[in-house]
């Protein structure tokens, strides 16, 4: 064995032995209460589903922490609280396969929006007819993971900020819920992305003049012309109530030319008759 060949055997147990140290220290600083993430973890997936997968992953973990810790916090029952949002990420990612998930963004999503609630919760009880304790455990996960993308994440356009908590809903939710998560998004979305609607309303609204002006244009005079064909066909249509009636107690009815021929015929035979009358 050369003495190039050791040197690379002892470089890469030397890597190892640091990688697995590191390891030791990341889950031990979770175990102490250290809310530390990696956000820099490039092996796992980055794509738009992965993100999706992540939310989902957040919106289960936010929902499992707004009813343990949140809740004991909000009733001032600060003994009670073990299960901090960081305990929860790394019990999800102990007893699931997310080598499909953006780890980052989950774990950014679980660090964040709990220590945001504050300012998260006023923001969405301002499009609210209720109070936010009032709400349905899964529509305030849903509500806080679509608030902080509006607030947090410019670079996610607003209308994938709203689709993608439909999709949540659609997947936790109960089947009338999106009424309420849709519209107050859509409120939020008026407020902390105001530039951003009011150039997609803009750009709504030159599309549909596009397409009016597409559309073949008829000139005053055609619009003439057709009312004037249109008018002179029902005036030459004959209907049922322009034709004359015949009635027997009426004699002064003009009768067809057969009608004249015959009764000529019929008065000359009656004349002719008189005559040889008069004779006899």
């Amino acid at each position: 064995m050369t003495d190039q060949l050791k040197r690379a055997i002892s470089a890469a147990k030397t890597a190892q032995a640091n990688d697995g140290q590191a390891e030791a220290t990341r889950i031990a600083s979770s175990s102490a209460g250290d809310q530390t993430f990696d956000m820099s973890e490039s092996s796992y997936k980055t794509s738009h589903t992965a993100i999706r997968k992540a939310r989902r992953f957040a919106m289960q973990g936010l929902y499992e922490w707004l009813v343990t810790d949140r809740r004991f916090d909000v009733d001032g029952k600060l003994g009670w609280k073990a299960n901090a949002p960081h305990d929860i990420a790394a019990r999800t990612r102990a007893t699931n396969a997310m080598h499909t998930v953006h780890i980052g963004y989950y774990h950014e999503m679980m660090r964040d929006i709990p220590e945001q609630i504050e300012a998260l919760d006023a923001i969405i009880s301002q499009h609210l007819d209720r109070e936010v304790d009032k709400l349905d455990t899964v529509e305030h996960a849903i509500l806080l993971i679509g608030a902080y993308e509006l607030q947090n994440r410019v670079e996610i356009p607003y209308k994938v900020v709203l689709d993608e908590a439909m999709k949540l809903n659609n997947h936790f939710g109960a089947t009338d819920a999106h009424k309420l998560i849709n519209a107050v998004l859509d409120k939020m979305a008026g407020e902390l992305r105001a530039l951003e609607v009011q150039a997609d309303t803009n750009a709504n609204l030159r599309t549909s003049q596009k397409a009016a002006a597409k559309q073949p244009e008829v000139s005053s005079a055609d619009n003439i012309e057709t009312a004037a064909e249109t008018e002179s066909a029902i005036v030459d249509e004959p209907t049922a109530s322009n034709k004359p009636r015949i009635s027997a107690n009426k004699a002064n009815v003009k009768r067809s030319s057969a009608s004249k021929a015959s009764a000529n015929i019929s008065d000359f035979k009656a004349s002719k008759k008189n005559a040889n009358d008069t004779k006899d």
